[in-house]
């Protein structure tokens, strides 16, 4: 069975066959340089130069006075503010929305898919990057714990490398959510009473103490009693956010 075109996935190679050409043949950028500006193969630039990429249905539109604008801000922006594949792609996305309505008459369906597509692959690329900086700050936590000499010192680079490890989880869970087009999830197995019956117990037992621990302690100690405090205050924010949002009206 033949595959139906994508127009909107056909329009964003459109912009990259065309980007490509405007650097190398209007900037004067070496393929390989150009190549490394859109995050794919020299070789493919220079398909795309040579002409032995087609662009499919959508080829006319490259004549258009507005997509060649379009094209030149990208090659512009590329050749000046050189950064990796992620901003490449953004930069792709971005004028391939901007051109969606040309794609089979002025059909703002198409230009919000597209705009939906550019929003979760960068959503996905900074959820990566941040899986990234949590597991290395997992790292080096633990390297000045091991380095720490008192317990408590080395307790407080282990609380942090145990949150960073947590963050860690739970933005490539969020990953996975929105990789399967979901933004938006709801508590599941739990009842509403689960949460305020947890929330009654969280303040029955924060009632019990007429002085908050921290303030009886200074310095490090003073520092991971606080750090209890917080999370508990954290925990207080979570619980009610579950209650006003995790559930279905």
């Amino acid at each position: 069975m033949a595959r139906t075109p994508n127009p909107a996935g056909q329009l964003v190679w459109l912009v990259q066959a065309l980007t490509a050409r405007e650097l190398v043949e209007q900037l004067g950028i070496p393929v390989r340089r150009a190549g490394r500006l859109l995050g794919i193969a020299p070789s493919a630039v220079s398909q795309y130069v040579h002409g032995r990429r087609r662009e499919g249905a959508l080829a006319p539109l490259a004549l258009r006075p507005d997509v060649r604008a379009a094209v030149h801000r990208v090659a512009r922006a590329l050749a000046e503010h050189p950064s990796d594949g992620t901003a490449s792609a953004r930069l792709l996305l971005e004028a391939a929305a901007e051109l969606a309505p040309l794609v089979g008459g002025s059909d703002p369906s198409r230009a919000e898919a597209v705009r939906a597509e550019r929003i979760d692959r960068a959503t996905l690329a900074q959820l990566r990057e941040r899986v990234a900086a949590e597991q290395a700050a997992v790292a080096n936590c633990m390297q000045l714990a091991q380095k720490a000499r008192d317990e408590l010192t080395r307790a407080i680079f282990r609380q942090i490398a145990s949150d960073s490890l947590r963050h860690a989880e739970i933005v490539a869970s969020l990953a996975v959510y929105l990789e399967s087009g979901l933004r938006r999830s709801r508590a599941s197995g739990i009842e509403r009473a689960d949460v305020e019956e947890l929330i009654r117990r969280e303040k029955d037992a924060e009632s019990q103490s007429s002085e908050r621990l921290h303030r009886r302690f200074g310095g490090v100690m003073g520092l991971l009693a606080e750090s209890m405090a917080a999370d508990e205050r954290k925990h207080e924010r979570m619980l009610e956010g579950l209650l006003a949002e995790g559930f279905p009206d």
